[in-house]
């Protein structure tokens, strides 16, 4: 045994801990009694305990000092294995075992706050969630940027600033288009009640479609869809809605983006620091390219149209044009998740700047409400109507996921260009959508993206995939063209 191959079989039983750690999560999602929230948080905190001791034992610096890689797949994984154990020794073991607690009880106080559109319920524990993170961020960033050092945890290599500068590159096109779109008619949207069976069958149908193997996942119903594991136990959940089969259908497609990602890492690296996504980033890219540029394509659109007619009958619209504007329908609302592709990155660009106002302290969370409301109506135009429709909406910050949220436009932003680049390369590619066929599209992400895991950093994933460097130009155009389309602008 080498020191590589000793620090191998560790990092194998603590990324399979891991695994289990995720499972405790999916189940509090999905069927745990709401009476066990608080041992869940024990629990969660004694394996989040184990978890931070192996990923700082002693034993790691001095295999990392002796080891030595024979190729670029071993490099890799030195690479990650360094990264979590610098990482992981900067953060107290008490201190991220209480995060683990903590955050795994808020899941639950926030679920009832939403429900029970009560913010004051919230906010004290959402209080003690930015406290800790501001903590492991400051004990993250040595002396750095604190909201830098919380990013790191999503998007390798990411700054903050320069997130917003691209952010404020994208902002002058999509309000310009937005306000363009809105200026004109409105397509109808379906009509009549879906049953949630009939929804449920047909998401289990596009899942498939979509190359997600059933036999390695799961689908199940959660309140904030997500999906949850990796290698050969991947799952995934939705959310139904009578009056809106879309929300069912799309939710799913795009979960089924970040399921397939983990499904098709080479079987190699199965259980080892490479063998996953390799940032949130790069995930939320083939999670939205699924969802967006190829399950809303005015083709791929047609073809969804006929297989609602046999699920559900008269939908209330028989032409494929008007289920196209239907499917892309831009319209005023509050909800980050049902948002159409021209706002979406508007809500999220709302959250990056208060999280940072968060985390730096300048936005205390008693104000949060408040900030939020004030910052909507700027952006939007309309006031939020209920908390549940406002700050309450998204479940990332009850879970400590500060960070997260820059990552979903920056996966928007990824998936422009991977979109110029497939188009590029499957000259065909709408002809195939038409026919419901997303095996050439989902082959060429499997081969260019999915199946290297984070055996490469983001940007150098997207880049080796596309051909050039990322930028947010590619998803801009194909924005402008797209709806300029649909809408006759």
């Amino acid at each position: 045994m080498t020191a590589y191959d000793d620090l191998m079989v560790h990092a194998r039983d603590t990324e399979a801990l891991a695994q289990v750690a995720g499972r405790l999560g999916w189940d509090q999602e999905t069927m745990m009694p709401r009476g066990a929230a608080e041992q869940r948080g024990e629990e969660s905190a004694a394996m989040e305990g184990v978890l931070h001791a192996r990923r700082t034992d002693p034993r790691i610096g001095d295999w990392l000092a002796q080891a030595a890689a024979t190729d670029d797949v071993g490099a890799a994984n030195l690479r990650e294995i360094r990264r979590s154990y610098e990482r992981s020794r900067k953060v107290p073991g008490k201190l991220a075992a209480e995060i683990a607690r903590v955050t795994s009880v808020a899941q639950g106080v926030w679920a009832q706050a939403r429900a029970d559109e009560d913010v004051a319920a919230f906010l004290p524990t959402l209080a003690r969630v930015v406290a800790l993170r501001q903590e492991e961020g400051a004990a993250l960033a040595s002396g750095g940027d604190v909201y830098d050092a919380l990013l790191d945890d999503y998007e390798p290599e990411a700054k903050a600033a320069e997130l917003s500068d691209m952010f404020g590159a994208l902002r002058p096109r999509l309000v310009a288009l937005r306000e363009a779109i809105l200026a004109g008619p409105q397509p109808e949207p379906l009509s009549g009640c879906f049953d949630e069976a009939a929804q449920l069958a047909l998401s289990r149908e596009l899942a498939a479609a979509f190359g997600y193997d059933m036999s390695r996942g799961r689908i199940d119903k959660a309140v904030h869809p997500f999906c949850s594991g990796s290698g050969n136990d991947v799952r995934v959940t939705t959310r139904t809605d009578a009056a809106d089969p879309f929300n069912c259908l799309y939710s799913t497609i795009h979960e089924v983006g970040h399921a397939s990602y983990e499904q098709n890492v080479s079987p190699d690296y199965l259980l080892t620091p490479i063998g996953r996504g390799v940032s949130m980033g790069v995930h939320e890219s083939q999670s939205r390219i699924y969802e967006n540029q190829l399950a809303r394509s005015p083709e791929f659109a047609g073809w969804l149209m006929g297989r609602m007619h046999d699920r559900f009958g008269d939908i209330g619209i028989t032409k494929p044009e008007e289920f196209a504007r239907a499917v892309n329908r831009v319209s005023n609302g509050y909800i980050r998740t049902e948002s159409d592709e021209v706002q979406y990155n508007l809500h999220v660009l709302m959250r990056f700047d208060l999280e940072r106002a968060l985390i730096s302290g300048d936005l205390a969370v008693a104000d949060l409400e408040a900030a939020w409301n004030d910052r909507f109506a700027a952006d939007f135009g309309f006031a939020v109507d209920r908390p549940s429709n406002g700050c309450l909406q998204d479940v990332h910050w009850s879970v400590g996921l500060m960070g997260y949220f820059p990552t979903y436009s920056l996966g928007n932003v990824y998936a422009g260009c991977l979109y110029q680049a497939l188009r590029a390369a499957r000259p065909g590619l709408d002809a195939e959508l038409a026919r419901g066929d997303l095996g050439g599209a989902t082959g060429w992400l499997r081969e260019k993206v999915q199946r290297h895991g984070a055996l490469r950093g983001p940007r150098e994933t997207i880049e080796a995939a596309c051909g050039f460097a990322p930028s947010e130009a590619p998803l801009l155009d194909y924005l402008e063209a797209k709806f300029g389309a649909l809408y006759d602008l």
